[in-house]
């Protein structure tokens, strides 16, 4: 199941980066979070407004981000 919907994009929070639910967690932020070793359970402690949907949502998004073969629908940021 895809959890696409939670990352969104809006002019008027961070610039129209790719947030987690409007909540100004740039997608790019918690996919470094992750990046540097952090395991999804102290994310989620150290940021409790996210849930852990959101970090399968980021990392879904990255996946197609960066797919050699997937483009991003236009509703999915």
């Amino acid at each position: 199941m895809s959890n696409l919907a939670r990352i969104v994009t809006d002019p008027l929070v961070c610039h129209g980066q790719p947030v987690v639910r409007g909540l100004r967690y740039p997608v790019t932020m918690v996919l470094e979070l992750l990046a540097s070793g952090m395991t999804s359970e102290e994310v989620l402690a150290d940021y409790p407004d996210l849930e852990p949907e959101d970090l399968t949502a980021v990392l879904q998004y990255a996946a197609l981000a960066v797919g050699p073969r997937h483009s991003l629908p236009f509703d999915a940021a």
